[in-house]
């Protein structure tokens, strides 16, 4: 009994690399760890604010 077709699989493997060479670091356009105090507190506010209008909204 002859076995003469391929078991080839045609996806590519360009982008292969183990655990010890993970990928580098991508610069992120904004980093909270970047801000001020005062801009991290700004953001707190600003965000708080808009959930606490969503409730005031919601209890309406």
């Amino acid at each position: 009994m002859t076995h003469a077709h391929s078991h080839d699989h045609a996806h590519p493997h360009t982008h292969s690399h183990g655990p010890s060479s993970p990928h580098p670091a991508q610069a992120a356009p904004w980093s909270i760890l970047r801000m001020t105090v005062l801009a991290r507190l700004g953001a707190a506010l600003a965000v708080s604010a808009g959930l606490w209008a969503v409730v005031w909204m919601a209890m309406r």
